[in-house]
């Protein structure tokens, strides 16, 4: 469906606090946007063909998944990385932080054909760092452009930025931080954890405490803590005029605790992820790609980056389908059609 400029938007009702936000035009967008990206991915799932949608920004750029966890790379790390090896804490960290740091499928699997099983017991500093620089020296990118990373030299001292990371996980399993984010009581807790260590800020904190949440490191709701990063919070400055009481945080809850209301509201039958309702991640994540989507559709409505132009358009080439795996304890992979 076509998106359409609502001129009136509901008033947004929230206890606990005084004053309230006040929507832009651009607030029905958000719930209209994310239902039909999620209409283009079940339409992807069904191998319909493209055009997938009547909406040509949809269609001509790229714009990650509403459900985080559907994405192709969380997809990989769910099932080739995490769920495929030792689940011991400090193997089921490694993996997963030696991953993310990179976040690029390309980088994984290089380094798997190099070494076999990808292990911290074999581990060596020696060893990852020169197949790392081997892949630069062949002027293929060991990085994903998903993140911004540190590079961490003044910290750690190295003039590669891939050295410093090595430094920065091997200092993490040196200080036991894999079984004290098992032991933690609180998604913030884990967040705050990561937090503490050099080259890691506030967002990246908080992916990374999503990502070790896939796993069985530790088992908590994605409903229970959300850290806005700073797409998200270009995405709502454009979805709000004013805030009222609130924090950014303040107002991805809000919309996460109100989606059914506001998708009978606009008359959206939203199809949800076999079940699982959108989370805070997913709120959070969909403002960052609103904001992105505003820059055509609302041209005169202004973020705090003042960007006006989507950078990657949707590239239709024959990539591997996936065959969609959840953390198992969502219950969600015997419900997938």
């Amino acid at each position: 469906m076509m998106l359409e400029t609502i001129n009136k938007p509901k008033t947004v009702l929230l206890v606990n606090k005084k004053t309230k936000p006040k929507p832009s035009i651009v607030y029905d967008t958000y719930w209209k946007f994310l239902a039909e990206r999620q209409n283009i991915f079940f339409e992807r799932l069904t191998n319909n063909q493209h055009p997938w949608s009547r909406d040509n920004i949809l269609n001509d750029y790229k714009f990650t998944n509403v459900y985080r966890a559907s994405d192709r790379v969380s997809q990989y790390l769910i099932k080739d990385v995490i769920y495929n090896g030792s689940q011991e804490p400090n193997e089921l960290f490694f993996r997963i932080i030696l991953f993310k740091i990179f976040n690029r499928i390309s980088t994984w699997e290089f380094l798997k054909k190099e070494l076999g099983d990808i292990t911290f017991a074999d581990y060596s500093f020696e060893k990852y760092d020169r197949l790392l620089s081997k892949l630069l020296q062949s002027k293929l990118p060991i990085y994903s452009a998903a993140y911004i990373m540190a590079s961490g030299r003044s910290f750690f001292g190295y003039i590669k930025k891939h050295q410093n990371h090595l430094k920065l996980i091997e200092t993490m399993i040196k200080s036991e931080l894999p079984y004290k984010v098992q032991g933690s009581k609180s998604m913030e807790e884990v967040f705050n954890l990561l937090l503490s260590f050099p080259t890691i800020g506030e967002f990246l904190a908080y992916q990374y405490t999503i990502d070790m949440n896939y796993s069985i490191l530790t088992n908590f709701s994605e409903m229970e803590f959300v850290k806005a990063g700073p797409g998200a919070k270009d995405g709502i400055t454009k979805c709000f005029k004013d805030f009222g009481d609130y924090s950014y945080e303040d107002i991805i809850k809000m919309m996460a605790d109100n989606q059914h209301e506001e998708f009978e509201r606009l008359g959206i039958s939203f199809q949800n992820l076999w079940g699982r309702d959108l989370q805070l991640i997913d709120c959070q994540n969909v403002f960052c790609e609103v904001d992105k989507y505003s820059r055509m559709f609302h041209p005169e409505i202004n973020g705090l980056s003042q960007r006006t132009r989507i950078k990657q358009k949707f590239n239709l080439t024959k990539k591997k389908q996936i065959d969609y795996f959840f953390p198992p304890k969502w219950g969600l992979n015997n419900l997938i059609t």
